[in-house]
């Protein structure tokens, strides 16, 4: 799932959330509580790599010891 930049109308603050592409542009603040947090177009987040280890699973040479 993506992780969504969001910032309040009310008091400004900025949090990012992992949320699916269906859900609600509009959402509580976790700071003021006021439901005024919209989504920010800007660079966040990132990619998140969970699990036992990408490279060393995936890409890693069979031959290298």
């Amino acid at each position: 799932m993506p992780i969504y930049c969001y910032q309040c109308v009310s008091c400004q603050h900025e949090f990012e959330e992992i949320q699916s592409f269906s859900a609600p542009e509009t959402m509580k603040c976790p700071k003021c509580g006021k439901k005024k947090a919209q989504r920010v177009i800007r660079p966040c987040g990132g990619i998140e790599f969970k699990g036992s280890g990408f490279y060393t699973t995936d890409y890693k040479n069979k031959s290298e010891k």
